[in-house]
């Protein structure tokens, strides 16, 4: 430490310093990720419409409304709590 007046005290270097807050405490590590396999877009589109059609037969369940396909050419109107999809 340098003395710099009567009663001021200067530390030698800033990264000297010693932070109380956090004393004793451990460093924070980032956590890794595990890696993913990387699928391909169509996969995924895939994935994401039979996710949609699930939450849509959900939705009808809930509220007792019919969900709306295409069958042989023609829109169709199905009871959603049939278990055929």
């Amino acid at each position: 430490m340098r003395k710099t007046s009567k009663d001021h005290v200067e530390p030698e270097h800033p990264a000297k310093k010693r932070n109380w807050r956090n004393a004793g405490a451990s460093p924070v590590t980032a956590r890794r990720k595990s890696p993913k396999r990387q699928e391909s877009f169509a996969a995924g589109v895939g994935r994401g419409m039979r996710r949609a059609a699930r939450t849509a037969r959900e939705v009808a369940r809930r509220y007792g409304t019919p969900i709306y396909v295409w069958e042989n050419g023609k829109v169709v109107a199905k009871d959603p709590n049939d278990d055929a999809k």
